[in-house]
């Protein structure tokens, strides 16, 4: 059995070292190849897109898989719709895994956005000293604040267009609560800005801005295909695969 793993993500990873070694069963990781350096799972990796719906359903036939995962992060959305379109097309039954967004306690000053351009919009009334943790393919979007100042953590290195008034803290989570809090102290945060990304990598900063006082716009996941089955964990995801092996 030829499993194909849709990955980047910590989840992918994970349900990749569940799967690896498993007899009879043949694993493939895909990665899209936007980070430099990525952490790779065990098993075989292949790097690099597909050429849409229809490239990856002549993937899946040539390279002759049974199972098809796509644990993508939650706001890389057209490979998930492309992931639906090719398994569908293929005759490969399809799991999506996505871990659970996150949900607002007692304490937290959330706003929410639901896109890049609305929480762009929203800045300017809620402060001038911004953390930003949307990654670096979305700065365009916020290159026209300059009244604001933007501290950015990003894997790799952002690319022009971008905010002037800037500055880089090239970091990989996952990150800790004492070290989240030293942050938004030292660089005297106001505001910050996430993406409804879940898990517990990045959360930290979401606690150290509660504890703060500070707003944060939480910027909402977008449309996931309909009609595919969601598992929340990798130990879900491979009974899932042992079930059907």
């Amino acid at each position: 059995m030829h499993v194909l793993i849709l990955g980047g993500t910590t989840e992918a990873r994970q349900l990749a070292g569940l799967l690896h070694g498993t007899p009879g069963l043949t694993l493939t990781s895909s990665l899209a190849g936007r980070v430099a350096s990525p952490r790779l799972p065990p098993g075989e990796v292949r790097v690099g897109g597909f050429g849409g719906a229809e490239g990856m359903a002549a993937w899946l036939r040539a390279h002759a898989v049974h199972l098809l995962i796509d644990a993508t992060h939650p706001f890389a959305g057209t490979i998930s719709f492309h992931a639906a379109s090719a398994a569908a097309s293929a005759h490969v039954p399809l799991l999506a895994l996505r871990r659970p967004g996150w949900v607002p306690v007692e304490g937290d000053v959330w706003h929410e956005a639901g896109s890049l351009e609305e929480a762009a919009r929203l800045l300017p009334g809620l402060g001038r000293r911004v953390f930003l943790t949307t990654g670096r393919m979305g700065l365009a979007t916020f290159a026209d604040l300059d009244e604001l100042w933007f501290l950015v953590r990003s894997v790799d290195a952002p690319e022009p267009p971008h905010p002037a008034r800037m500055e880089i803290l090239l970091d990989r989570g996952p990150f800790d609560l004492d070290g989240e809090r030293e942050l938004l102290r030292r660089h005297r945060v106001d505001v910050v800005v996430t993406k409804d990304s879940g898990g517990t990598a990045t959360a930290p900063k979401l606690t150290a801005a509660r504890e703060a006082g500070l707003p944060v716009i939480v910027v909402r996941r977008p449309q996931a295909p309909d009609g595919v089955p969601v598992v929340a964990d990798p130990e879900a995801a491979a009974r899932w695969v042992a079930e059907r092996h």
